[in-house]
């Protein structure tokens, strides 16, 4: 018992490091479906391979309480569009995926363990995808479900240029020529968020929503231009974190649409000033491109994968980084880099010519410190940590 207890131990500690480590699109996390990578498979798998461990310890069934944001990400997908068959075929494939990563082809000491355990994997699969069927047809039913299917047809429609002429006579239906397009990219953060997201933006009238790998879309209806920064506001309050004093999880790029034609190319801009605010990692939740014209002109300017290999000198001077990114901090004041970093002013004046000497743009110049500025944000948008 106890040498079955170390294997299951192990097991599970690989089955944490493999989704820890997860990346889409790279070997071995390439051979799962591509449908499962919204933006909650991360929290789901975590809360899976907790609840599986558990079970196969003790054989007790995880509560309905527990599987609920399980269940409720896998109706909220199928809602979205997603077969309910290829829900349930996707919650096999990545669970039969972690074993097989995790386990592979065991030992002869763990042979008996993990036929064992392979057969609780078989009763949890059958216990969860039992429970999603069910919720799923519970769904179906409710009537509801037409109109929330009927939105997301409408919005994408929009979205994608489209006209969605056959909903104009409904009258439950009110279409209007502008909108503020906001795209919602999340960061870290809990289960079940994009279920919560959604409830919350249903609430605003004469809005459609649209689900996409990453996020939510929705389209705030303006009837006069006075609209936009009420809706944009609204919509702030709407997101807002219940505790005050928590992080930005999410960042929501705005852009209107004075007319309907427009609306792919806001759509296009909110979804780059989203994913913008995202990888840099900023402090303010709602994201617009008056307030981000620097970071904006980055990403779409298509000169970035140059930009990024320019602070390639600076990886093995941590201490010249480090200075680099307090003084622009410091809105390149080298009295407040020296008090900051607490080192005499010269001290501070040496370091920026060696930046200089080592990257070949002198951050004591303008145009030197901009070119060095549109490298650290590069670097950002890439992924890089510095």
């Amino acid at each position: 018992m106890a040498e079955a207890e170390k294997f299951i131990d192990a097991w599970q500690e690989r089955a944490v490091a493999l989704i820890a480590d997860f990346a889409i699109g790279t070997p071995p996390y390439d051979a799962l479906p591509a449908s499962m990578m919204d933006a909650d498979f991360l929290p789901a798998a975590q809360l899976n391979i907790e609840l599986f461990f558990r079970f196969l310890r003790t054989g007790e069934d995880p509560s309905e309480t527990e599987t609920e944001p399980l269940v409720a990400r896998a109706v909220s997908l199928v809602r979205d569009g997603m077969p309910m068959a290829e829900a349930l075929t996707n919650y096999r494939v990545g669970l039969s995926f972690v074993w097989s990563q995790v386990v592979g082809t065991p030992t002869r000491a763990e042979a008996i363990t993990a036929a064992t355990s392979a057969f609780r994997l078989a009763q949890y699969v059958a216990l969860m995808t039992a429970r999603i069927a069910d919720a799923c047809v519970d769904d179906v039913r409710q009537s509801r479900y037409d109109r929330i299917e009927q939105h997301r047809a409408i919005a994408e429609a929009l979205l994608s240029g489209g006209d969605p002429y056959e909903w104009a006579e409904d009258a439950a239906v009110t279409l209007v020529d502008a909108y503020v397009v906001a795209v919602i990219r999340l960061g870290d953060s809990p289960n079940g968020i994009l279920t919560d997201l959604r409830r919350r933006l249903a609430g605003i009238a004469g809005s459609f929503l649209y689900r996409d790998s990453g996020g939510w879309t929705t389209l705030l209806p303006l009837r006069s231009a006075a609209d936009e920064s009420a809706a944009i506001t609204s919509l702030a309050e709407i997101l807002q974190p219940k505790a005050r004093t928590a992080k930005t999880a999410l960042w929501v790029g705005v852009s209107a649409a004075p007319t309907r034609d427009r609306l792919p190319e806001a759509f296009a801009e909110a979804r780059v000033l989203a994913e913008t605010g995202r990888a840099l990692r900023r402090p303010r939740m709602i994201c617009r491109r008056e307030d981000m014209v620097f970071e904006y002109a980055i990403a779409t300017s298509g000169a970035a994968g140059n930009l990024v290999r320019v602070l390639d000198p600076l990886d093995a001077q941590p201490v010249l980084a480090e200075t680099l990114e307090v003084f622009i901090l410091q809105d390149f004041n080298q009295n407040g880099t020296a008090r900051e970093l607490s080192v005499h002013r010269n001290t501070i004046t040496y370091r920026l010519t060696r930046i200089a000497e080592l990257t070949g743009y002198d951050p004591q110049t303008p145009a030197g410190i901009s070119t060095l500025m549109s490298a650290r944000v590069a670097r950002q948008l890439d992924g890089h940590t510095h």
